[in-house]
């Protein structure tokens, strides 16, 4: 996994979803979009709108409550949040490898609050560079079996928007398309029982 888009300077206390919001709806950003048909996957507390998938709100999330005998998804809203779970915890492995091989990250020095988002943005950068280049890289494939721990993130979205519509509509035609992934995902599990 290499990063698209980073988007670094915002104090650590900032609520996820209102920096989620201003870097896809402020202009100047670049945000990369995702084509017509695509969608990045994004946690529960980020609006479900074309091109960003959350999971299903109310239902089991996490892989550890699947582990063990007789705990497989029971219907296709959890089986889309198992599968949407897994894939969140290769993004997490992702930020962990991240974090072990530059582990100024973990702990940042008091270096002046300008610099502070350029040593991360150079961090990914020779993570991009990393990931790109070398045959095999060690760190990735140490990381690669762990399964890390999901933070929930239940959070309010508010902000303008100048680059993606964020209104009711569109948030009802992305759910309906997840409904329908779901029942397809499901349909497809349950003939291969």
């Amino acid at each position: 996994m290499m990063f698209t888009f980073v988007y670094a300077g915002w104090e650590g206390t900032t609520n996820d979803s209102r920096v989620f919001v201003d870097a896809i709806t402020t202009s100047e950003n670049k945000f990369p979009l995702p084509k017509e048909g695509e969608y990045y996957v994004v946690d529960s507390g980020f609006p479900c709108t074309m091109g960003f998938l959350p999971p299903f709100r109310g239902e089991r999330y996490h892989l550890q409550e699947y582990h063990g005998r007789g705990r497989q998804p029971r219907g296709p809203k959890e089986l889309f949040n198992y599968r949407h779970s897994s894939l969140r915890n290769v993004i997490e492995r992702f930020f962990g490898v991240l974090k072990a091989r530059f582990r100024i990250l973990k702990m940042m020095p008091p270096y002046k609050q300008s610099r502070q988002p350029l040593i991360v943005i150079a961090c990914c950068t020779l993570h991009n560079f990393i990931r790109k280049w070398a045959q095999n890289d060690v760190m990735f494939t140490q990381w690669e079996e762990e399964e890390q721990e999901i933070e929930d993130e239940e959070a309010s979205t508010s902000g303008s928007n100048n680059s993606i519509d964020l209104s009711d509509e569109v948030a009802t035609a992305m759910a309906a398309y997840r409904n329908q992934l779901s029942q397809v995902m499901w349909h497809d599990y349950v003939i291969q029982m």
